[in-house]
């Protein structure tokens, strides 16, 4: 599998020796987590590739939990799961955020699937995108506290970008693999 070489490759070459893990993988745990994502974690781990998966039920919220910013910080790389749903969770796009400053600032690896989804909905946020961004920004303008108002379109503007960003990457789709 492509995947599996080039994070194994960029993990015994890399100087970062300090790094945690290898991979930390982003999903939406309600579309993929029981099938796609387990499996994908498995061929990980079968790989001798040490891979953070969170398992744990997490609630929803602006801001990223301490934990997961940590495991993303302490990964060699990132593997994206982009599902129909993604956008919909403020934690999934807090994360995408996150592992593409990774990238960004420190050529942290990134690898997103898009799973049963056109990158070019993700790349406009159509379709399911769109309405997870609209739902959003209904949030956002519902929002009486005006600083709580103003984190919110902080980060509609960050997720946008991150959404296109992650969108014109070189990513895989099942069929590819």
């Amino acid at each position: 599998m492509v995947i599996l070489t080039d994070i194994s490759e960029a993990s015994s070459s890399s100087n970062d020796q300090h790094k945690m893990y290898d991979v930390f993988l982003s999903f939406r745990g309600a579309d993929t987590r029981n099938s796609f994502t387990n499996h994908l974690h498995k061929a990980l781990e079968d790989a001798n590739l040490i891979t953070f998966l969170d398992d744990k039920n997490i609630e929803t919220g602006l801001y990223l939990k301490p934990e997961l910013e940590s495991a993303i910080r302490a990964s060699r790389a990132s593997i994206i799961v982009v599902s129909k749903n993604y956008a919909s969770s403020t934690w999934c796009l807090n994360e995408l955020a996150l592992i593409l400053e990774q990238h960004r600032e420190f050529n942290h690896i990134v690898i997103p699937i898009f799973y049963h989804v056109d990158p070019s909905d993700v790349r406009k946020q159509q379709n399911s995108f769109g309405d997870a961004m609209a739902d959003h920004k209904q949030k956002m303008e519902a929002e009486t506290n005006g600083e709580t108002k103003n984190g919110w379109a902080q980060k509609m503007e960050i997720w946008k970008n991150a959404l296109t960003q992650v969108a014109n990457l070189k990513g895989k789709e099942p069929k590819d693999m």
